[in-house]
């Protein structure tokens, strides 16, 4: 099992879930963050929105997962959004479903 977090930028979110949902992917947790961008790619007046996705995968579904984010950088590049999509892959040792109590790959 997999944990994945990955930042996205508000543009890129429907593109995204699209993709997760075609490869059977529907729990997610999405929140609202500020993205530091530095260096002359830093916009000017203030900091970027960002969407952050809080994904846990079995094994088998990191490569779709991953390959939806990808989704979101071609979308972000279409829009002419200079915002650098970030993913990380954590280890997930456990999983709990709590209502009915199912643990591991079976909880997510």
């Amino acid at each position: 099992m997999k944990y994945v977090v990955a930042v996205i930028p508000p543009s890129a979110l429907e593109a995204v879930q699209a993709a997760l949902e075609a490869a059977e992917v529907y729990r997610l947790t999405i929140s609202e963050v500020e993205v530091p961008v530095l260096g002359q790619d830093a916009p000017p007046g203030g900091l970027p929105q960002g969407l952050r996705l809080e994904i846990a995968v079995n094994d088998a579904f990191l490569a779709p997962t991953l390959a939806a984010f990808a989704s979101a950088e071609e979308v972000a590049g279409e829009a002419g959004v200079h915002f650098p999509v970030q993913v990380s892959i954590l280890p997930l040792e456990d999983s709990v479903r709590i209502r009915t109590g199912e643990r591991g790959p079976e909880a997510i």
